[in-house]
């Protein structure tokens, strides 16, 4: 009885619910000089929103700014890629393709992301790479399980898909596993807990990047009323 109490009282202080730790100003924009690259890994099983999310926020980019964010799709080959819902996808690159820097790496979440995607070598090996040379990745309910996997988060705060919370905290000690919260932002990692929220952490990048006007701006053209200031988040550093 001990022992499940101890437990009781880690998982309540290392997944407790939190609140937003910024005031919704994120300081001014990064506003690069020169296009982006954002990069989608997509596996057999990934989820229609935590893959069109992303893509929708950052392809608009580039009517509302000079430089915008060239999205692409990779995979680990070029064999067509279907998604949980039956979505049919081309994928722009394999993982053994020359592929232009990535400097937003984007982890959706699939049907395995936490049993047999965990297993895949070139999935594992592709994400913790490609993951280090970027400026920023982003990880879609539990993509957060292969980001960890990669030894991404080691050490870091984090969050997944509100039901797997517990196992993602479970399977990976080392993280600060957030509850109750659209997303989390620990260095050069946001996790977030996926679904229609996959477009909180999308816009936000893109406000971290461009600022808020045209974070506000991509938001309306996708019916959404974007405020920062409204998003229960958790964000450690910029």
């Amino acid at each position: 009885m001990k022992g499940i109490f101890i437990i009781l009282i880690t998982w309540a202080i290392s997944c407790g619910p939190d609140r937003n730790q910024y005031t919704g100003e994120v300081g001014p924009p990064v506003l690069p000089d020169r296009k982006l690259h954002a990069a989608l890994v997509v596996v057999d099983g990934v989820y229609n929103t935590e893959l069109i999310a992303p893509m929708d926020v950052f392809q608009h980019t580039v009517f509302h700014t000079g430089q915008g964010i060239y999205v692409s799709v990779v995979a680990p080959t070029r064999d067509t890629v279907v998604t949980f819902e039956g979505l049919r996808l081309i994928p722009d690159f394999s993982f053994a393709d020359s592929l232009p820097p990535i400097d937003i790496l984007v982890v959706p979440s699939a049907r395995n992301s936490m049993s047999d995607d965990l297993n895949n070598q070139a999935l594992i090996s592709f994400v913790s790479e490609r993951s280090r040379q970027a400026l920023y990745t982003v990880s879609l309910c539990d993509g957060a399980f292969v980001l960890a996997q990669a030894g991404i988060l080691h050490g870091m705060a984090c969050t997944t898909f509100p039901a797997d919370v517990a196992a993602l905290a479970q399977r990976f000690p080392s993280l600060s596993v957030h509850r109750e919260v659209s997303f989390v932002h620990d260095r050069h990692v946001i996790t977030s807990v996926g679904g229609a929220r996959s477009y909180d952490a999308a816009l936000y990048l893109v406000e971290l990047l461009y600022g808020r006007e045209t974070a506000v701006k991509i938001g309306k053209g996708l019916v959404i009323d974007w405020d920062l200031a409204s998003v229960n988040a958790y964000r450690t550093a910029r």
